[in-house]
């Protein structure tokens, strides 16, 4: 029975990963940041446990629960979790990058490096980093989220230069639109790192910006596919014996893939300011 670490599964794209290869057969370690979720995970039958990306004692923590489970037999390693925070650019200040790329970026990092070293030892195993359609694109207000999946991808393409000719593989998930919670839970990172009374952006985060994240039924993107979708990526990153370097998930990824490569930037940003 193969092992992996998923992180980020009290919903969306973790849970279904989770789900689905534990049906496969995988031995999985769903962990989640908050143990009320762990718990429900546990009560599907799950092994679930708390792990925090912020918190670098709860990726200690982890990492050593994991081993001591699978007695340091580790296949493979998801690092799925990551949360948004809308806003303008100018209005994120030094804490608030800090604490999102703590827990998109840093976190994410130290597990790998945790996990490579045990993978090292046994001869084998996967890394798989989850990205975002704005690893490589970028939309207005998006900016924070944007420069740390960014960020992942350089790191990520990096690791995976560094182990060429190792046993380890390194792979990365860039999904589109996916049916997830993710623009719920950038609420409170917007409640609180943002001042808008300041800001001037104030009216159009008024009109335009917090109707659409507090709106208690989002319409849905174009494009838009449920987390199945990449779990059937990530299948293929962790079972193939010749993994991909990148798997794009949803239609509007490759779009903007080639948007990106194609069309130059002043035109890029003249299409791109229409959207928020």
């Amino acid at each position: 029975m193969k092992t992996v670490l998923i992180t980020g599964c009290s919903s969306g794209i973790g849970l279904d990963a989770a789900r689905t290869l534990h049906r496969r057969g995988w031995r999985v370690f769903a962990t989640c940041r908050r143990e009320e979720d762990c718990e429900a995970l546990r009560g599907e039958g799950l092994e679930s446990f708390r792990l925090d990306y912020s918190d670098p004692a709860s990726i200690d923590a982890a990492m050593a629960e994991t081993l001591a489970r699978c007695d340091g037999a580790l296949d493979a390693l998801f690092n799925n979790g990551a949360y948004a925070m809308p806003g303008a650019a100018e209005d994120f200040s030094y804490e608030a990058l800090e604490a999102i790329f703590r827990a998109n970026l840093f976190g994410p990092h130290e597990l790998a490096r945790r996990a490579i070293r045990t993978m090292r030892e046994r001869g084998r195993g996967r890394i798989v980093n989850c990205s975002s359609v704005l690893g490589f694109a970028y939309l207005r207000f998006r900016g924070a989220y944007t420069a740390t999946k960014h960020a992942m991808e350089g790191l990520t393409d990096t690791l995976r230069l560094e182990l060429r000719g190792t046993p380890i593989e390194v792979s990365l998930i860039l999904p589109g639109p996916i049916r997830t919670s993710i623009r719920e839970k950038s609420r409170p990172h917007y409640e609180k790192w943002i001042d808008k009374e300041a800001s001037a952006w104030r009216e159009f985060y008024d009109t335009v910006l917090e109707p659409r994240l507090y709106d208690p039924a989002p319409r849905r993107d174009p494009g838009e596919l449920g987390p199945e979708a990449v779990t059937a990526k990530l299948i293929h990153a962790l079972e193939s014996p010749k993994p991909k370097a990148r798997y794009y998930v949803t239609r509007p990824t490759w779009v903007a893939r080639l948007f990106r490569i194609f069309v130059p930037a002043g035109i890029r940003d003249r299409v791109l300011e229409r959207y928020s």
